[in-house]
């Protein structure tokens, strides 16, 4: 019988990792690097994933980059030469805008669903059509979120993407299960990064803090755990699954 770290070894393993420039993506494929992978990164922002890349480098690990915009399907047919040999590709890319319902225009709602959900959507066949014809099953990880369980208000167009994420994997999974496919989803909750890191220092961001049962944010490394179950033969008779990490955000109490 195996044991939990053979298990968990991606030695020989290749990982395509979206959004990819900075944030969860970057952490997500340093990680994934760490754990023996060889990385293939994909953003917009091309200087930003060189240097993510150098840094995975460095480390001893193995990164390739390429140009990604997953709201284009044209961009995403362009990278499809990369998805043969894939064997996990984690769907991280993401945006939102923070907009009052009424306020939200429809290119406000073509950027977020067509990015968040539609990208996910493409990449997922591309890589899944590829997995088939290879033959020897995968992994794919959806990086959803916990408002695609639960609501908030100012991110319509966010929440019902992340709420596509949620069913997608749940559909794919039923599908791609045939193939030796696995699919499955991660929806973190509040996660500290650079970017939001001054607002939990606010009056508000403190308030928000009070409705987590853990009274705290989470941070980066605690999505490890899920990450690398996902990705692994850990994690080889779950389909279908969303993992929830959010501190007890979700069973709070209304």
């Amino acid at each position: 019988m195996s044991n939990t770290g053979d298990l968990l070894n991606l030695q020989g393993k290749t990982a395509f990792v979206t959004g990819a420039s900075g944030g969860l993506g970057a952490h997500f494929a340093e990680v994934l690097a760490r754990a023996g992978a060889a990385v293939v990164i994909g953003a917009r922002r091309e200087a930003a994933l060189a240097d993510v890349a150098q840094r995975i480098r460095a480390a001893g690990g193995t990164c390739t980059t390429t140009a990604l915009d997953v709201s284009r399907a044209d961009s995403i047919a362009a990278v499809e030469p990369l998805l043969s040999g894939v064997d996990i590709l984690v769907n991280n890319a993401g945006i939102a805008i923070d907009k009052p319902f009424l306020d939200q225009s429809e290119a406000d709602w073509d950027a977020v669903v067509d990015t968040n959900a539609k990208g996910m959507f493409l990449l997922t066949q591309a890589a899944a059509r590829a997995m088939r014809a290879r033959g020897a099953g995968g992994s794919i990880i959806n990086i959803a979120s916990i408002v695609g369980l639960r609501q908030s208000g100012r991110i319509a167009s966010y929440a019902a993407s992340k709420a596509a994420a949620v069913q997608l994997t749940k559909v794919a999974a039923l599908e791609l299960a045939r193939f030796g496919i696995r699919v499955n989803a991660i929806c973190p909750g509040y996660i500290a990064t650079d970017i939001n890191a001054d607002f939990w220092e606010t009056d508000a961001g403190k308030a928000m803090l009070q409705r987590i049962p853990q009274r705290r944010t989470g941070k980066a490394s605690e999505l490890d755990g899920p990450l690398l179950l996902l990705a692994s033969d850990a994690s080889s008779y779950m389909t279908g699954s969303v993992i929830v990490a959010d501190g007890g955000h979700l069973v709070s109490s209304l």
